[in-house]
Parts: structure tokens; sequence; C-alpha cells
């Protein structure tokens, strides 16, 4: 289970959209860790009312692992776009459902290949709207 529940996950209209399509029906409960368990609990907000500092699609982000000290730098993307080599990660594993629609300075905590992890969310830079490369693939 994911301990941010205090704090709800915020999901954009615009990338709600885009992410529907894995919300699996099937799912156990809202808090299973999946994408699809994070989605059906999200608040969905428009565009002007998404907090500046949270983790969406295309979103830049720095997270800390707790356990190991490392510090973590990379771009949320769609499946299509993922590319480890330049440091880009699909909405679709495991790091990506744990960090979508939680803000800078948030804890985070999930399951991931390599056991239960924490994170602590240092920075999330948003691109601008004009800039903005969305892709539904």
């Amino acid at each position: 289970m994911n301990t941010n529940i205090k704090n709800p996950v915020v999901i954009s209209e615009e990338d709600f959209q885009l992410l529907k399509g894995y919300i699996n029906s099937e799912a156990r409960s809202e808090d299973e860790m999946t994408l699809s368990g994070e989605l059906k609990r999200a608040v969905v907000v428009s565009k002007e009312a998404f907090p500046p500092h949270a983790v969406r699609i295309n979103s830049k982000v720095s997270v800390l692992d707790i356990s190991t000290d490392r510090v973590l730098e990379f771009m949320l993307v769609m499946p299509a776009h993922a590319d480890m080599q330049r440091n880009k990660v699909s909405i679709l594993t495991p790091m990506g459902a744990a960090l979508i629609g939680f803000r800078k300075g948030e804890e985070v905590q999930w399951t991931l290949p390599g056991g239960l992890k924490r994170f602590r969310i240092l920075d999330v830079i948003n691109q601008s709207e004009a800039t903005d490369t969305r892709a539904t693939a």
C-alpha cells in the first residue's frame, strides 16, 4: 500500500485521458501498488488547478532513494517514448506508477523489482504548455 494516502494522487484531466485505458476493471483495490490502483484513487483536476510541482507525464523528476541515499533523475514519459539510455522512464514502470501525481517534498513507498523502496521527491520540473510534447502512443 502506498504510504501517501493522506496526500491524494493528483492527475491533470489531460494525463487522465491519456492513461485511463490502463485502468484495470478487475483490480482488487485502489490501495494496490499499480498504475491502475493509483488512477482509481486519483483526484482529477484541470490544468489550471494542477499543482506546479506535482509529477505528471513529461515531468523531469529528481528523487532520493532513502535506503541507498542515491539520487535518480529522469523524465516520466508515455511507453512509446521510454528510453533508459536517455533517462526517459515509462509511466507503466513501477517507478513511474509510484511517482505519478505526487509532489515535490513528498515521500512515496512502493514495491519495485528490488523490493519495497522509499523515495523522497526532491524536484519536479514540468514543461510549459508551449513545449509540451505529449504523445498518445
